[in-house]
C-alpha cells in the first residue's frame, strides 16, 4: 500500500458549493459560506476570477509570522469542482497537501466542525471530483456538519433546500466556527486542527 502523504502548510482554502443566488443559503454551500466568513474576517474585499474559481488573496497568521493564503470558490457545480481546483493548484504551483477543502458533511451533526486528512470520500460528489482530478485523496478536509435529512427525505433535497429563520442563523454561526478552525489549520498546522 502506498505511503500516505503528510499534510503541509496550507496555502489554499477551497470552499465547495454551487454558484448562483438560488444556492446561496443552502447546506450544500457550507464551503462557500465558510470562505465568505473568512474573507470578511480577514478584510479580503477583492475577488477575481482565476482558473475557474473566484479567488481572494489574504494574509493569515502562520508559524512563520504571516502567509499569503488563497481563498477559493470553484465556479463549476459541486460535482465537477475538481476541475477548477486542479487548474488553480497548477497555476499556484501548489500540491494537494497544501489545500484545505471545506465541505458539507451529512454524517456529522449540524453545529459540528472538524478537520481530517485523507481517507474516504463518503459519497460526496465534490470530494470525489477533487480526488479524481488531483489523483490523490491526500488533502485536508474541513467537515461542516449538516446532519442527516429527517424522515425519508432525499439527501439531495435536504442539502439543497433554502435555509430560513433559526436554521439559517445556526448555519451562519457554524460557518464562523468553521472559519475559526480553518484559521487554526493555517496558524498552527493541519495536525493541530485535527487534534482540536
Amino acid at each position: 500500500m502506498a505511503q500516505q502523504a503528510r499534510p503541509k502548510d496550507i496555502r489554499i482554502i477551497c470552499g465547495l458549493g454551487n454558484p448562483g443566488p438560488e444556492y446561496a443559503c443552502t447546506r450544500h454551500n457550507a464551503g462557500f459560506a465558510t470562505v465568505d466568513a473568512l474573507a470578511e474576517r480577514l478584510g479580503a474585499r477583492y475577488w477575481k476570477s482565476e482558473a475557474g474559481c473566484m479567488v481572494a488573496r489574504c494574509s493569515m497568521r502562520a508559524p512563520e509570522g504571516t502567509r499569503e493564503v488563497l481563498l477559493a470558490k470553484p465556479q463549476d457545480y459541486m460535482n465537477t469542482s475538481g476541475g477548477p481546483l486542479s487548474k488553480l493548484l497548477r497555476q499556484e504551483k501548489a500540491s494537494a497537501q497544501e489545500v484545505l477543502v471545506v465541505h458539507d458533511e451529512v454524517d456529522l451533526a449540524a453545529g459540528t466542525v472538524n478537520v481530517k486528512f485523507g481517507g474516504g470520500l463518503n459519497a460526496h460528489n465534490g470530494l470525489r471530483s477533487i480526488a479524481n482530478k488531483l489523483g490523490t485523496r491526500d488533502f485536508a478536509r474541513l467537515r461542516f456538519g449538516v446532519g442527516r435529512p429527517p424522515g425519508k427525505m432525499q439527501v439531495a433535497d435536504y442539502v439543497l433546500r433554502t435555509l430560513k429563520g433559526s436554521y439559517l442563523q445556526d448555519f451562519e454561526l457554524e460557518a464562523q466556527d468553521a472559519a475559526s478552525l480553518a484559521e487554526l489549520a493555517v496558524e498552527r498546522g493541519v495536525q493541530a486542527a485535527i487534534d482540536r
